[in-house]
């Protein structure tokens, strides 16, 4: 995208203009219809702007660039000077070569004379590749105010460095009670910054109670909350009386880098007590005893592990080399909703965010544009294939200095697999923009991308997918599913408030909507897709079974007889079974080759059940945790979700039914039922000895493929014999 740079650095001998004989200087850069000024010195004749201005060459509609130099006044500005340059003999700029040097140019007055004061510029065409192109200001822009540039120009950002602290609460000794009458119930509280966690009630309720319990907490670099840790005794319903405190810095924290365990350390529990009206500490003999260790060999999952971008672990001695680069150009956007109002007209004012690994970056926002054209391109180093891109789509609510409340609204996200895209291929293509509201899914755009994953060492790349997915820590200490979720839950508000803590900074809902932080909230719509998943998934069997079972009832008499010289073959031949089977899914993976997808995929609605979701379903999906719906609302849906859960109470107790008739086959609940079994075990052991196995597997084929003619509709002997097996049910209240 072509450009017209002008950068005005400073004018010298400007002549004085008020009655003191000083002037109030500012440069206005017109092109057309645009005009951009520089700020304004107060009593200056030698003022120093170095302020650089970008006019984009699609909406130039002049032929003259004009610049004039002006005295700011009550009344009306004064002009001092002007330069003029064609359009036609502006030098291009291609980097990477050096920036042009501005020049000295003296000043005219209207008539062409010239006037006292001189002006240093540098003008010339260029790219948005220009060193200058971030800081500029843009006639994009032109009705930006001065306040608000900063928020709408591109940016990289880049995640806090997460660690995850373990604290191992051994145990506690000569603690001192208030109350000495009775067995004190002690724990221990742990806070660090807003987290709060605490052990549960010692088993011995004496003065040396123990734990040895481990508490998990999320902490990100640099260390700047301490971690507080309380020794506390319940004392009465709901309150709590404290037996002794210790702060602990987190940067005197070892840091572990695999499973051998760390040093355990006594530290003294100090205690505050109110004299006089004052707070003064005292120290005892109390102590507590821990291990406390900042955890490099694991990963903090900031993301949801289905489409995590980053999967190394904390410490970067782990890391393993890169295998390859990720290149995302962010083109453009077209057909975009207007997203709010402006002189009662709609309006959007569009930028991207995308998100790999720990670096996010930020595009700069195009005013007002429906069919904004960014055309800016980043770069990745890539450490997994198995890993997600994600970009995201939102307006700009800040630029028009949208009050404190203002929020940027969701236009839309994508997320690109890298292990769908093949290796040094450019990706060219347009995706839909979908977001789901309370009222339905909406389509409010689509943006084009540009991808290249290019891939340094495809040994490499290949030796990848024998790993595991996460950090071997993960596996040799696994974390429980509820803590991963909870550590999961603070890590996502670490990153959401440093991030908003940047200048300019990238808001708390755009992070949030990035990293899917409500994706584990329940959803009705969400539980249908994911049910449907597990179906189309199921189909495969599904479509095998009933295949099988037409050829169990000769439906086609040709298929039948082949499948019966299949199986004799296989039964006579053993050794061929296994290469049958892989050679047949080799032939069917060359066959499905030809209908590969040829682009990566994108949201679908349908598979999210969003195209026909209920509306009521939707505003359950939208609504705040604990509910802020009226009453009988709520009761409705209470009632619903107990419905669901009774089908699904009924299908897990079948379930379990089935499981207990296999276990009552040997366990004599039934003594003439396992009577029958182990009679039948007994003779089917003796006839199995004396028989070869390949005439029972040839019996056994031959009888299930029999000919309707030989069938009974009523089931089976072995399946009426296990229905009758008892189960636990009966005893159940």
């Amino acid at each position: 995208m072509q450009y017209l740079y002008v950068r005005v650095v400073k004018a010298k001998d400007l002549p004085g203009k008020d009655v003191t004989g000083g002037c109030d200087p500012y440069v206005e850069v017109k092109l057309g219809n645009y005009k951009g000024v520089t700020k304004h010195f107060e009593k200056k004749n030698n003022p120093e702007w170095n302020q650089v201005f970008a006019f984009s060459k699609e909406r130039i509609q002049a032929s003259v660039l004009e610049v004039y130099v002006k005295d700011k006044d009550v009344v009306a500005d004064d002009l001092i000077g002007r330069a003029l340059f064609d359009l036609n003999e502006i030098p291009k700029r291609i980097p990477p070569d050096s920036p042009l040097a501005p020049q000295w140019y003296r000043l005219e007055d209207r008539k062409g004379d010239k006037a006292k004061g001189e002006l240093m510029l540098a003008v010339w065409m260029g790219t948005q590749a220009d060193e200058a192109f971030p800081e500029a200001w843009h006639s994009d822009a032109a009705s930006v105010g001065p306040d608000a540039v900063a928020s709408i120009r591109s940016k990289v950002y880049l995640s806090p460095k997460l660690w995850y602290v373990r604290v191992n609460v051994i145990e506690a000794q000569d603690l001192v009670p208030n109350d000495k009458s009775r067995f004190p119930e002690v724990f221990v509280k742990a806070m660090l910054g807003n987290q709060a966690l605490r052990t549960r009630i010692s088993q011995s309720k004496t003065i040396n109670p123990m734990w040895n319990e481990d508490l998990m907490f999320v902490v990100a670099e640099p260390f700047e909350e301490p971690l507080v840790l309380s020794v506390e005794d319940r004392v009465g319903g709901n309150k709590d009386e404290t037996l002794g405190k210790c702060v602990i810095p987190l940067h005197i924290v070892q840091r572990r880098l695999d499973h051998r365990p760390v040093n355990s350390r006594w530290l003294n529990l100090e205690k505050h007590v109110i004299v006089d009206g004052e707070k003064k500490e005292i120290k005892f003999a109390s102590r507590i005893h821990l291990r406390i260790c900042l955890e490099g060999g694991y990963h903090v999952l900031d993301e949801s592990t289905h489409y995590s971008s980053d999967l190394r672990p904390t410490a970067k001695q782990l890391w393993r080399p890169s295998i390859g680069i990720l290149e995302l150009g962010i083109l453009s956007a077209h057909g975009l909703m207007p997203m709010k109002t402006k002189d009662g007209r709609g309006t959007t004012d569009a930028y991207c965010v995308a998100k790999y690994g720990q670096k996010w970056i930020r595009t700069r926002t195009i005013v007002d544009n429906f069919m904004p054209r960014w055309n800016e391109q980043y770069t990745w180093e890539v450490f997994d294939t198995c890993t997600v891109i994600t970009v995201g789509v939102f307006d700009n609510g800040h630029v028009h200095g949208g009050a404190g409340g203002a929020r940027d609204a969701r236009i839309g996200k994508v997320r690109i697999r890298l292990s769908t895209l093949e290796a040094d291929r450019v990706y060219t293509h347009s995706y839909p923009l979908l977001v789901l509201h309370p009222s339905g899914v909406k389509k409010t755009g689509e943006i084009q991308l540009a991808l290249r994953f290019t891939c340094s060492s495809l040994i490499n790349m290949l030796h990848m997918y024998s790993h595991p997915l996460l950090p071997k820590m993960h596996y040799i200490h696994p974390l429980s599913v509820i803590q991963l979720d909870v550590l999961r839950h603070q890590a996502m508000q670490i990153v959401s408030t440093r991030l908003s803590r940047a200048e300019p900074p990238l808001r708390k809902e755009v992070v949030e909507y990035m990293l899917d932080v409500d994706s584990h909230m329940w959803s009705m719509r969400r539980s249908k897709a994911n049910f449907f998943r597990i179906m189309g998934v199921l189909s495969g069997l599904i479509a095998v079974g009933k295949w099988f079972d037409q050829i169990c009832n000769w439906r086609n008499p040709l298929t039948t007889i082949l499948i019966h010289i299949l199986f004799i073959i296989l039964v006579l031949y053993p050794e061929l079974i296994l290469p049958t089977i892989f050679l047949y899914l080799f032939l069917i993976g060359i066959w499905n080759y030809r209908w590969r997808p040829r682009h990566p995929p994108h949201m679908d609605t349908r598979l999210s059940h969003a195209d026909a979701a209920h509306p009521d379903e939707l505003d359950e999906e939208f609504d705040t945790f604990p509910t802020s719906r009226p009453s009988d609302i709520v009761r409705m849906r209470y009632d619903r979700l107990r419905s669901i859960a009774g089908r699904v109470q009924t299908v897990i107790g079948d379930l379990a039914t089935q499981g207990e008739r296999f276990q009552s086959l040997l366990s004599w609940r039934d003594p003439r039922a396992t009577t029958l079994f182990v009679t039948f075990c007994l003779i089917a052991a003796l006839v199995l000895y004396v028989t070869p196995f390949q005439v029972v597997a040839l019996l056994a084929g031959i009888y299930i493929l029999r000919h309707p003619r030989f069938r009974h509709k009523l089931p089976s002997t072995p399946l009426n014999f296990f229905r009758r097996l008892p189960a636990r049910s009966d005893s159940m209240l």
